[in-house]
């Protein structure tokens, strides 16, 4: 969990159990105090209440089962999806001296066996189990035989198909609360809208629940989307002008544009490993370690990497394809500035994601039902990527989160508004263009028509004949990219994927056309903005990170990797970045003094306390 940002409060005496929680945040997780909900969710929760919550990455999520394990009777049993999340939990917090294990496909029968015995005899105080172990009739009559504390649902947005990870291993989650009606079940997310909500709600058994909705806000992170034209190029050049030597997390819509961008990207001399479902596991696998043991390494994924990558320190998240909705582009950028530090969200974003994301839908396998939910989502976000207004702000509306003035400070729409144009006439043309060409081709073609290209097709189809040959010879053909992008964006035009995506006018054209709609345009310059070095809300950083004494982080970082090696850990799980930073700005010379640092509970001060001080002191 990010020790950034850490209120700093204490419980009255007569509260032994507020007094108990802030006591054991302390002792083991080296915190000060409790942010936003934690406090109320860790107090309902011990109590034996059941919940929802919905709460940011880099929130503090984990908090709110973990505490209440450590100060309930037995060990909480945590469902958990991914085995990556589940060993890097399990690495922090034995790191704190907390008895947590696995329980998954990668352990072996004895080592699984080990696992059961210990939990069994109550050694343990966390478990984290995969889902479809779970479920197991075996594994079910264990638990029953066992003292829980309680059980958490991490991810809870798979269990819904409304989702934007939907999995059908969680559906058997419905089992909890009908064989464990006592035990109180925690459900948690960061990322949901309504009809998730109630989804998860009624599957897990919460309906009569409360739900603890923190802000979706995440302002250390800018948001940047451009307008795609050679996705590759504009992505070498922002990692090395904005993010040089930062870790990354690139993602692509297939695995052959996952290999061919991190060819491209380390040809140009920039680290990058790919990562998708299609590689050898052990090359995935130690790709994935070296993303979260070293520093400075990109990965190029498809969105089967990360869910549950607690890496804090990733600065930067791209996307060279549009995701399928705002939940899944909210969870992939929240993977960036998990500590609280300055961090971006980029996206290139063109027409044909548009259409190639709409093809996706049509041609799946789901209801009728299902893919008007998916289209309204994919319309959701493509209204965020073409709004000409703070993209925070339409983001957190979209959570149903108001949100205070009309500008965020950190957003691209903010530090550098875009120009508008009216662009009513030019979409007559391409209207009219697509009307008269019999909407039965696709976006070049058009445009070869209105520049007035005499290319082979259009005099073979005779077009330089119609009336709208060259009537669009004012716009480039970039330009009129984008004034077709937009139009399929507000569903005036649309790519019919049975006909090689032939654009066609749909009903809502005829007001356009007729001149009824007056339509404004953001005018595209494809520049990257240089970053703003202090962006109004986007430095949420510890208040102490810019008098840090840079010799001595480096000193520190240089000792926390020869530890993490040796331990065989990331070096996160070591000390966090914001913690390093906090240590070289006030430079503590005695343990009590260390003792203060947020991030340093009693056995991280035991194990390395005296290591640190004499690196301070030196």
């Amino acid at each position: 969990m990010p020790v950034s940002g850490i209120a700093r409060q204490s419980a009255a005496p007569s509260d032994p159990l507020g007094a108990d929680a802030l006591a054991r945040l302390r002792s083991t997780f080296g915190l000060p105090g409790f942010r936003g909900e934690q406090e109320k969710i860790v107090r309902h929760v011990t109590d034996g209440g059941n919940c929802l919550v919905l709460m940011p990455t880099g929130g503090g999520k984990s908090l709110c089962y973990q505490l209440p394990s450590l100060l309930r009777e037995g060990c909480g049993i945590v469902v958990s999806p991914l085995i990556a999340l589940m060993r890097d939990q399990v690495a922090g917090l034995l790191e704190l001296g907390v008895n947590a294990a696995v329980l998954n496909s990668t352990l072996s029968w004895e080592e699984a066996n080990e696992v059961e015995r210990r939990l069994r005899a109550g050694d343990l105080d966390l478990l984290y189990v995969a889902p479809e172990r779970l479920v197991t009739p075996r594994c079910l009559a264990m638990l029953e035989q066992t003292d829980i504390a309680l059980f958490a649902i991490d991810e809870a947005h798979c269990v819904s198909q409304w989702g934007h990870d939907f999995r059908p291993e969680y559906i058997g989650l419905s089992v909890i609360a009908e064989r464990f009606p006592q035990i109180p079940r925690i459900a948690l997310t960061a990322t949901a809208d309504d009809l998730t909500r109630e989804e998860i709600a009624q599957r897990l058994g919460l309906t009569d629940a409360p739900r603890f909705i923190s802000s979706f806000d995440r302002p250390n992170i800018k948001y940047e989307i451009v307008d795609k034209t050679n996705s590759q190029k504009q992505l070498q050049a922002f990692i090395n002008e904005r993010h040089p030597n930062d870790a990354g997390v690139v993602y692509c819509l297939s695995r052959a544009k996952v290999e061919d961008t991190a060819a491209a990207l380390n040809k140009a001399g920039i680290l990058a490993l790919p990562y998708h479902a299609g590689l050898d596991a052990r090359i995935r696998e130690s790709n994935q370690d070296r993303f979260i043991n070293e520093d400075g390494v990109i990965i190029v994924a498809t969105v089967a990497f990360g869910m549950g990558i607690d890496k804090p320190d990733v600065r930067f998240v791209c996307h060279l394809d549009l995701p399928k909705s705002v939940e899944a582009y909210y969870q992939e950028t929240g993977r960036a500035g998990r500590d609280g530090k300055p961090s971006t969200a980029w996206m290139a974003y063109g027409l044909q994601d548009i259409v190639q994301q709409r093809r996706m839908i049509d041609e799946s396998n789901g209801s009728d039902a299902f893919k008007r939910v998916s289209i309204g989502k994919l319309d959701a976000l493509v209204g965020l990527a073409e709004t000409v207004d703070c993209r925070r702000g339409r983001l957190l509306r979209y959570f149903g989160e108001e949100t205070a003035g009309t500008s965020c400070g950190n957003c691209d729409n903010c530090v550098s508004p875009p120009k508008l144009w009216n662009g009513s006439v030019a979409a007559q043309k391409l209207l009219s263009c697509a009307y008269r060409t019999g909407q039965r081709f696709g976006a070049m073609h058009l445009i070869d028509v209105l520049i007035g290209r005499l290319t082979d097709k259009v005099k073979q189809f005779g077009h330089d004949r119609l009336s709208v040959f060259a009537i669009g010879s004012e716009l480039n053909e970039k330009q009129w990219r984008a004034v077709m992008r937009q139009l399929v964006a507000r569903g005036f035009l649309y790519a019919d994927a049975e006909h090689f995506n032939a654009l066609m006018l749909t009903e809502s054209a005829r007001g356009v056309l007729r001149g009824e709609v007056e339509l404004m345009f953001r005018e595209e310059t494809g520049r990257i903005r240089a970053p703003r070095k202090h962006a109004r809300r986007g430095e949420l950083a510890s208040p102490r990170a810019d008098n840090a004494d840079a010799d001595l982080v480096s000193r520190l970082r240089a000792w926390r990797a020869g530890i993490a090696r040796e331990r065989n850990v990331p070096a996160y799980v070591v000390l966090h970045d914001a913690t390093i930073d906090v240590i070289a700005s006030e430079h503590p010379t005695t343990m009590s003094q260390l003792r203060e640092v947020p991030g340093i509970g009693d056995k991280k001060l035991e194990h390395y306390g005296a290591n640190i001080l004499a690196i301070v002191n030196r």
